[in-house]
């Protein structure tokens, strides 16, 4: 919800794993003393809500104790067939990983295991590493948010044979130091069918990343690349332009977060341009120079199939981006772009204005943060209109003011942002009564709304008005509406009274004053 929202990053694509809650009273000896031993493992199992299990076992973020790892231990020689582990965020695992690493040779069809956040130690990576060696169909290997990792990489694929086939490897956050660094360089070589890297939030890696480059010139089958977060230099943008030209199948690039890169892409980065299959670029927060835009200016539109384009929280473009702005009319497939944060100006918001009304799949946009749209919505007038692919709009801290919010609820009344799913208007304080109620008299229209916000900004109380009935009117015909964003409005008793009435609706109030 945009109440708290931070001019950061959108991320669109986050999965949620169900959560399974277990119970378990029996050990699992117990439970097998009579009985077929596999029919005996399946009733075990649909305790956990696990009854389709002889391929994937998904035990993410369930709370497990050491016991329950140890009896998840002696399943595995009954799961030969087994193709997916994982066991991600269940702190119990650390320390006790020997318990499964050492059945690990019996579902040797493992293609998946995933153990991110398990507070793995060093004896689990040595155990890790004993263990690789005999899942041989390995395809998928998730570590992240382990910091024994760091320091210990090596132990974990010392035992890799040349040819693994390993396609995603994930390391995310495991404190790994520079002689790791050199380890993965000299450990994508072996890895022919890598199509995914992430070592995002790994501070040591801009510190060796030519090491690192030169391992990625033999990753011909990459198609992601992560390195959010990872302390990358303004030397970093060349070493890895040279590196770009054998990665010709990358679908995305994440330099995000790197605050050091600003001016490192002054001298225009050819190779980049060349990523002709590149679908997402994020760049957010990179402190990008006016130098900087200058050049991308003249690469980014040559990036045809760019579906996903961040800028956000490089302040700096505000004054310099007009240009590249304008020629964002040459990505037709353009369907996420953030540009939140980013101090725009008159001039390059008139640009951008102009070329979004050729970005017809587009499907989220934010412009929050840029005072700039204030007083100025008009101009995404034909943009708005057109967007029949828009599903999310932010526009938080836009300095709205009334005739904005009396334009935008004209376009939703005459049936246009249908599509419509989120939409942020927080932190706009400055739109007066009549503004909300012309608006809440209109937003029912918006049918496949799931989330509104309309928060002011933690500075500000307001009493709301009499436009709150309309809002509470309108939601009665929101068939999908799961939350609304209603910080520091203020309600009298009454009101807030109606709002318990509101059923599978929630009203994040942060408490009436």
């Amino acid at each position: 919800m945009g109440a708290g929202l931070s001019p950061g990053h959108e991320d669109p694509i986050w999965l949620q794993q169900p959560t399974i809650a277990l119970s378990i009273s029996k050990p699992l000896t117990s439970e097998m003393e009579s009985g077929s031993r596999t029919e005996k493992i399946n009733q075990f199992l649909q305790k956990l809500g696990l009854e389709a299990v002889n391929t994937c076992l998904d035990l993410n973020n369930c709370g497990l104790t050491t016991a329950h790892v140890q009896e998840i231990a002696a399943l595995l020689p009954f799961l030969a067939d087994l193709e997916k582990l994982d066991i991600s965020w269940n702190d119990s695992v650390g320390g006790n990983l020997h318990s499964i690493t050492q059945q690990m040779h019996l579902v040797s069809k493992l293609k998946i295991l995933r153990l991110g956040g398990c507070s793995l130690t060093t004896d689990d990576v040595r155990a890790l590493g004993e263990a690789l060696k005999m899942i041989p169909e390995l395809e998928e290997l998730n570590l992240s948010w382990n910091s024994e990792v760091g320091g210990n990489l090596p132990m974990i694929f010392q035992k890799f044979q040349e040819g693994s086939k390993i396609q995603k490897l994930e390391l995310v956050d495991c404190a790994l130091t520079l002689e790791d660094g050199v380890f993965v360089g000299q450990l994508i070589p072996m890895l022919p069918d890598l199509e995914v890297l992430d070592l995002s939030i790994n501070r040591n890696i801009g510190g060796i990343l030519n090491i690192i480059a030169q391992g990625l010139k033999s990753a011909s089958n990459l198609k992601v690349l992560n390195l959010h977060s990872c302390g990358l230099s303004q030397k970093s943008v060349q070493i890895l332009d040279a590196a770009f030209r054998y990665m010709c199948e990358l679908r995305k690039l994440d330099l995000s977060s790197n605050k050091e890169l600003g001016g490192g892409f002054e001298d225009s980065p050819a190779q980049l341009a060349t990523l002709e299959h590149l679908e997402v670029l994020d760049l957010h927060q990179c402190s990008l120079t006016v130098e900087d835009v200058v050049s991308l200016t003249q690469v980014i539109p040559l990036l045809s199939n760019l579906q996903e384009l961040d800028l956000s929280a490089n302040k700096k473009m505000g004054s310099s981006s007009e240009n590249l702005l304008s020629r964002l009319r040459f990505l037709p497939a353009l369907k996420i772009l953030l540009i939140n944060n980013c101090a725009l100006e008159s001039e390059a918001f008139n640009a951008l204005a102009e070329a979004s009304i050729h970005l017809h799949a587009l499907q989220i946009f934010n412009l929050s943060w840029n005072k700039c749209v204030g007083g100025n919505l008009k101009l995404l007038l034909e943009t708005l209109k057109l967007s029949t692919s828009l599903q999310v709009l932010r526009l938080s801290s836009c300095s709205l003011v009334t005739e904005d919010i009396i334009l935008l609820a004209s376009i939703i009344q005459r049936g246009h942002l249908a599509s419509l799913q989120k939409l942020d208007l927080s932190y706009n304080d400055s739109i007066c009564e009549k503004g909300w109620a012309v608006f809440c008299q209109s937003v029912w229209l918006l049918k496949e709304l799931t989330e509104l916000d309309i928060s002011l900004r933690p500075s500000a109380l307001q009493a709301c008005g009499r436009w709150f009935r309309d809002l509470l009117c309108a939601v009665t015909k929101l068939p999908k509406i799961t939350e609304i964003g209603m910080r520091r409005w203020i309600l009298p008793v009454s009101q807030q009274e109606e709002l318990n009435h509101q059923r599978g609706i929630h009203f994040d109030h942060g408490g009436f004053q």
